[in-house]
This record gives structure tokens, C-alpha cells and sequence, in this order.
């Protein structure tokens, strides 16, 4: 049996491309930038790391992507504010409210306030 190894940089790169190039078809149809946001809290080195690939990717993938930060004593009615915000913004097609979260906040229920028709992770019990 022969084995072939996966350049999986090159595929990840072609996929976006291939992205890229479905959305510009799309806006010059007169339809939508699709649109991703995301929610980061704190300053994990892990966290910071995979946000900025995050908006990256959504660069290469012709998308519009929105980062909104907030420090470690964010209120957990703040978040769940933001969540709302999100929730009702017709722009934002997606969103992620990045994990973990600090203590004090209850992540089960941002997570349930994420609406499931806009959660990315797929964390919502709908979705799961």
C-alpha cells in the first residue's frame, strides 16, 4: 500500500483561495462581504495567537472581520451585552466569543446566549 502525504499548508492555501475568489463572484453580484466578529477577553498568549490567525484567514478569505477586546474584569453583563449586540447586528454573519473565560464569568450561559444561527464553534446545544 502506497501512502501520500498532505501538504496541508498548500491545501488550507488553495481552500482559501478558492474562498476568495466564490466571494468576490458573490459582491460583484451585488450580495454581501460575509461578515465574522469576535469576542476575546483577557490576554492568554494562546487566545491572542489563534484570534490573529482568525483574522487573517478571514483576510485571505475576502471576508470582514471584527475583534472586539475586552480586559480580565469585563462584567459578565457586559459580555452578555456584546453577545446581544451581535446577536441583532445584521452585518455580523458570525461571531466567536473566545474560550476560556475568566472565572467570574459564567461561560455556559454566554454560550446560551449566543444566538445559534451566528455561532461559529458550534457550541450552542442546537448546534451540538
Amino acid at each position: 500500500m502506497a501512502y501520500q502525504i498532505i501538504d496541508g499548508k498548500a491545501t488550507a492555501a488553495a481552500i482559501k483561495t478558492q474562498i476568495s475568489e466564490e466571494v468576490r463572484k458573490i459582491m460583484q453580484e451585488g450580495g454581501k462581504q460575509p461578515h465574522l466578529a469576535a469576542i476575546l477577553v483577557g490576554h492568554d498568549g494562546g487566545s491572542e495567537t489563534y484570534m490573529k490567525n482568525k483574522v487573517k484567514a478571514c483576510e485571505q478569505c475576502g471576508f470582514k472581520s471584527t475583534l472586539i477586546r475586552f480586559e480580565e474584569d469585563v462584567t459578565e453583563e457586559e459580555l452578555l451585552a456584546c453577545v446581544d449586540k451581535l446577536n441583532n447586528d445584521e452585518d455580523v454573519d458570525g461571531f466567536i466569543v473566545q474560550l476560556p473565560l475568566p472565572k467570574h464569568i459564567d461561560e455556559q450561559k454566554i454560550i446560551m446566549a449566543v444566538d445559534y444561527r451566528k455561532d461559529v464553534d458550534g457550541f450552542h446545544p442546537i448546534n451540538v
